[in-house]
């Protein structure tokens, strides 16, 4: 070899060795910095013991509460399905009240009080409209609006075509309503 690519091949691996020195250096450098101390693990450790607390008591509040509102309402479905009997019980008690016998109306009545009863004791309760009442569509569906008979029923129930309930707080089915207008 001659002197020139001796001379090539030295300053190649010197420039090879300060590449790897430098990049020595800032390995040690940030690994001087990357190594927290004590306090510092303890406190992310801490932060996430926290994070992980708070969360299990949400859960745990999130749950109970859906538990409470499950029982509250487990009966909807059944008590939605019962709602048609007591309208045909209803439409039954104003037909046999027309007749004389008031042998099969007394026991009608028994059998009707006795459902009515039951399904209040389980939270079913039946939503109160009178003729003559506001209006709110919160709580009322309209049917059908009628010229009002007289000015002071503009904008208020005439009449309630089917009655409505609550489970609980919660509406399960809506009074039918007739609206003057």
């Amino acid at each position: 070899m001659s002197k020139k690519e001796n001379i090539k091949e030295e300053e190649v691996i010197n420039e090879q060795e300060t590449v790897q020195t430098e990049e020595n250096q800032e390995v040690e450098a940030e690994q001087t910095k990357e190594a927290p101390t004590a306090e510092e693990l303890i406190q992310v450790e801490k932060d996430k013991f926290l994070r992980l607390f708070a969360e299990f008591e949400n859960y745990k509040k999130r749950t109970s509460r859906e538990r409470v509102e499950l029982f509250k309402t487990a009966g909807q479905e059944l008590m939605t399905s019962l709602l048609p009997i007591m309208d045909d019980f209803d439409r039954g008690l104003a037909e046999i009240k027309k007749t004389k016998d008031k042998e099969l109306l007394k026991g009608m009545e028994l059998i009707n009080d006795k459902l009515k009863n039951t399904l209040t004791q389980k939270g079913l309760v039946a939503v109160e409209v009178n003729a003559g009442d506001t209006f709110d569509a919160e709580i009322h569906e309209a049917i059908t609006q009628i010229p009002a008979p007289s000015e002071d029923l503009k904008g208020k129930i005439i009449d309630c075509v089917e009655k409505g309930y609550k489970l609980g707080d919660k509406i399960i089915r809506y009074p039918k309503v007739v609206i003057g207008q």
